[in-house]
């Protein structure tokens, strides 16, 4: 499968390119050692000493899909009014690069605390996937940030233009740069079917108790070894 990234600025750096989710796994992810006490051995209690850098789960999240960064420096001042009362103020080197949502599009959207106008990064990327694949825009999974973008999924087999992220403030006080090159959405293809819930039988229950079986088997690396399935984004 191939998923297509095309600037429609014709300016955009190389080093601010979208790439695969894999160049940007987190510094305190890379620094953390995988077991406690760097020891890997079980922990006197029958459990293992993993720590979470061993969590399969939680590495997938963190790799899956590519990576849209910003491509220029944005500058977050707290502006006073007449009343003392500060708001956001955004300011930014390059044209086009963060517009805004009033507020009364979403007024009463989760964590909104400051009920001002949501700025949203303006995505220079238009994005094309196969026939039946949509693409989730979520927040990049796992890592530090001063914002939090509002996740959505677009079917970028037919809608093939430029889609923008709002985002929300994680401290609606902060100040500061948010420089070039920092995460800004992760872009996860999906293929799209149709679904139909059930409940599972006593069938489902012996499996999940095999499953579960399996796994009482091993100290270390239990689901990576006997269940993962490698997913590749290049």
């Amino acid at each position: 499968m191939n998923i297509v990234f095309t600037d429609t600025t014709g300016n955009i750096e190389e080093k601010y390119q979208p790439k695969p989710s894999s160049f940007f796994i987190p510094d305190w992810y890379k620094n953390m050692e995988s077991y406690i006490g760097k020891e890997k051995k079980p922990d006197g209690k029958g459990q293992t000493s993993a720590t979470i850098k061993r969590c399969m789960p939680v590495f997938d999240a963190i790799v899956s899909g590519y990576v849209i960064v910003s491509p220029a420096d944005v500058y977050v001042r707290q502006n006073k009014d007449a009343k003392g009362e500060t708001t956001p103020y955004y300011e930014w080197s390059s044209n086009n690069l963060i517009a805004f949502h009033p507020v009364i599009q979403a007024p009463n959207y989760p964590n909104n605390k400051s009920q001002m106008a949501y700025p949203k990064w303006m995505n220079p990327w238009a994005i094309k996937t196969p026939k039946g694949y949509s693409v989730l825009f979520t927040q990049p999974m796992h890592r530090e940030s001063p914002f939090t973008i509002l996740p959505g999924i677009v079917d970028t087999d037919t809608y093939t233009a430029p889609v923008n992220f709002p985002f929300l403030l994680n401290d609606i006080n902060f100040e500061g740069f948010i420089p070039a090159g920092t995460p800004i959405a992760q872009v996860i293809p999906i293929k799209r079917d149709e679904w139909q819930m059930s409940l599972g039988t006593q069938k489902e229950f012996d499996e999940q108790q095999k499953v579960n079986n399996r796994l009482q088997t091993k100290f270390f690396d239990r689901y990576k070894s006997m269940f993962r399935q490698v997913k590749e984004y290049k």
